[in-house]
């Protein structure tokens, strides 16, 4: 039974992640492709991290944060896939109540710290463009370390608060989530209390990280453009500009599904759009940031051809 008496009073000991169809046919489809993007995630990070790791003119505060940037995306997508894998198989898509409550916080956490570091990224490029001769300066090995830590800290108390403030209500008319990971809002719905304070706190928590780091983010830019308008050359133009495309392109995907989460207009289908939001954010942007480095990004192709050579030269090839 999913239900136990404590206190007095009736809770859930599990939840059961009815996220997805019945339909096994689709489940079979959903399966190769969900780990095929997870493998993909996986193998595109872990060899981010150790080329930056490995090359020496990768050692710069950018590639510090897209580093950590890479890790926090293996933990963000660890954290759900190989849950939702298994539950494509199980006849009990079950969690225990305890397994929920740390998903969720680490779930927090590292979507903090993405945010967060997104900004950071930001604020570097600001710096690195407008400020050059005080790059060295401000962008020091402590302050990029103190940005970092902060971001974790930052996500850390986020995860605390909601956790403990969603997990400690009394549960006891359903346990089944309709979602395919454990998330406050429909965790939420379960609830057999009043839950507008914990909707008002996620809410505010939520905007206070989300607009902060977009604000960085929004006027670190405009300082950006404000100097490259400055400069005379195209060619110096369109240099400056490609040292932040890929960055650009990370944030325009973040914050382009964050904005149609909270934005989009209440329907019918608003459920099967918050799973597909939820799948994009969960497996495909933590898949496709790697390769966003990767593809538009000079100084990382640069580092992976030297890397190839170097292979190649101590096989004898």
């Amino acid at each position: 039974m999913f239900l136990t008496r404590a206190w007095n009073q009736t809770t859930v000991s599990e939840f059961i992640l009815a996220g997805f169809t019945d339909n096994p046919q689709l489940h079979i489809s959903l399966f190769v492709v969900f780990l095929t993007i997870y493998v993909t995630t996986l193998l595109g990070n872990v060899g981010m991290i150790a080329l930056i790791r490995l090359d020496s003119q990768l050692q710069t505060p950018m590639y510090f944060f897209l580093r950590n940037l890479s890790f926090s995306d293996i933990c963000y997508s660890t954290l759900i896939v190989p849950q939702t894998l298994v539950n494509f198989w199980a006849e009990k898509k079950a969690i225990s109540f305890a397994g929920c409550a740390a998903q969720f916080y680490f779930y927090a956490v590292f979507a903090t710290v993405e945010c967060l570091l997104l900004a950071a990224m930001a604020y570097d490029r600001y710096v690195a463009i407008c400020n050059p001769l005080l790059y060295p300066l401000v962008m020091s090995k402590r302050v990029c370390l103190g940005l970092v830590l902060a971001s974790y800290l930052a996500g850390c108390v986020n995860g605390a608060i909601h956790t403990h403030t969603t997990f400690r209500l009394p549960f006891c008319s359903s346990n089944v989530v309709d979602h395919f990971f454990c998330d406050v809002p429909f965790i939420l719905k379960l609830a057999c209390s009043n839950t507008v304070l914990n909707r008002a706190l996620l809410f505010v928590i939520s905007s206070l990280v989300g607009l902060c780091s977009f604000l960085t983010i929004l006027i670190s830019y405009i300082y950006i453009l404000v100097a490259i308008k400055k400069i005379s050359s195209s060619d110096g133009k369109k240099k400056t500009l490609s040292t932040c495309a890929s960055h650009l392109m990370a944030v325009t995907l973040f914050y382009t599904t964050i904005l149609f989460i909270y934005l989009k207009p209440t329907s019918r289908s608003s459920e099967e759009q918050d799973q597909v939001a939820a799948v994009f954010y969960t497996m495909v942007i933590p898949m496709v940031n790697p390769l966003i480095y990767s593809l538009r990004n000079k100084d990382v192709k640069k580092a992976l051809s030297r890397m190839i050579r170097r292979r190649r030269c101590s096989t004898g090839v």
